[in-house]
């Protein structure tokens, strides 16, 4: 055989060769599965890390519902994941159902029972967005501590001794002691008729006056009058391009972290989108007596359910069920449930990071400069108790 030849044949021996391996890893893994689930549940459980590390780290640069190229590869050398590939693609697309061992009034996440009916609207600023208020309706679907109720996306099991632990964050007498961060600055709210805005994208726009940019203005103001000194970092790091975004924040928050050691509280602002099974936006609304409408507010913790290192994800999850049991005493229906994620969301620069959702895209920016002035007053006077 001539050397040409050799080198035609060389590629197609290794590709040969990875078929090959490839078929045997997914007739090995799918072994004893007579249905298309069971071996997908086999499958999943094979290349659930990697596939998850990227998907929620990078979850941005692909199509949320499509199978990687592994898993094309995989099931495409079994005729039984082949013949169902929809039925493969929709399976490994569905979070896994939370598993704890010892779970605290907890089901599954799709079970979680909401109140969505539609509030009044008198004395609810008009801005052509309907508004609702989401409380929950019983303990089924969430953690519960407290007046506290967390929605655990993770596979972790929560006690009440864990969440009521004392947390590791806490305010010194150094400066600047919080850090507030828009990893999607240019998310945007819904003015009122009339008002012309610039958009940069779906509900998106580079104007502050419009975007999460202003809800941290009104937080550093607030922390500010409390004797908390404060950065905010006002950079757009979602535009021009949304993918990326949390890299390029973490960039930044590391380079503040050298500059500033004395920053303990990272928050990170973004707001939420929301519709009914229609596809109809609506706005979150929590009536405050004698200050008006505040946008409702989720607070949002991460963990190391992605495989990538957070060994502290828990201190930042005392402190959100902390700051939630005090704040929800003097404003009962502010805070939605606590979402806990498999995703870092970059909390895994400090153990006093939160990424909080202040409103939904139909909210105004009136109702969200609200709840951010409130959240940050009340979580100010709560660290300071605490220091004293």
């Amino acid at each position: 055989m001539n050397t040409a030849v050799k080198k035609r044949n060389g590629p197609r021996r290794l590709g040969a060769m990875g078929l090959a391996v490839c078929t045997l890893w997914g007739v090995a893994v799918t072994a004893g599965s007579d249905t298309v689930i069971s071996a997908v549940s086999a499958l999943r459980r094979e290349i659930s890390v990697p596939l998850s590390a990227l998907q929620w780290e990078l979850g941005d640069l692909g199509p949320e519902d499509g199978l990687s190229p592994a898993a094309v590869m995989t099931i495409a050398e079994s005729p039984l994941l082949l013949s169902a590939r929809e039925t493969v693609a929709k399976l490994l697309s569905t979070e896994t159902p939370d598993k704890p061992q010892e779970p605290v009034q907890q089901t599954p996440v799709e079970e979680t029972p909401l109140d969505t009916t539609p509030l009044p609207t008198e004395n609810i600023p008009d801005n052509g967005v309907p508004a609702k208020t989401l409380v929950p309706t019983g303990n089924e679907g969430y953690t519960v501590s407290g007046k506290v109720y967390i929605t655990n996306s993770t596979e972790h099991a929560l006690t009440i001794q864990d969440l009521t632990a004392p947390f590791d964050a806490g305010l010194t007498d150094e400066e600047p002691q919080i850090l507030i961060i828009h990893t999607h600055g240019s998310e945007a709210y819904t003015p009122a008729p009339g008002v012309e805005v610039t958009y940069s994208g779906n509900h998106r726009t580079t104007d502050t006056r419009y975007n999460v940019v202003a809800v941290g203005d009104v937080m550093a103001q607030t922390f500010g009058e409390l004797g908390i000194s404060v950065l905010h970092d006002r950079t757009l790091y979602d535009y021009p391009s949304y993918s990326g975004s949390y890299d390029r924040s973490l960039k930044a928050i590391e380079s503040y972290l050298t500059q500033y050691p004395s920053i303990h509280f990272i928050l990170d602002v973004h707001r939420d989108a929301i519709e009914d099974t229609d596809g109809n936006e609506y706005k979150v609304i929590s009536p405050v007596e004698g200050a008006g409408n505040a946008a409702q507010v989720t607070i949002v913790v991460g963990s190391d359910g992605s495989g990538l290192p957070h060994p502290n994800w828990m201190e930042n999850l005392k402190l959100a069920v902390a700051l939630q049991q005090d704040i929800t005493q003097l404003y009962p229906t502010m805070l939605r449930p606590i979402l806990l994620r498999n995703s870092r969301y970059n909390q895994q620069a400090t153990t006093g990071s939160l990424l909080l959702e202040i409103g939904a895209a139909g909210n105004s920016p009136e109702e969200a400069a609200l709840s951010g002035k409130l959240f940050a007053r009340e979580m100010g006077e709560f660290l300071e108790a605490k220091s004293k």
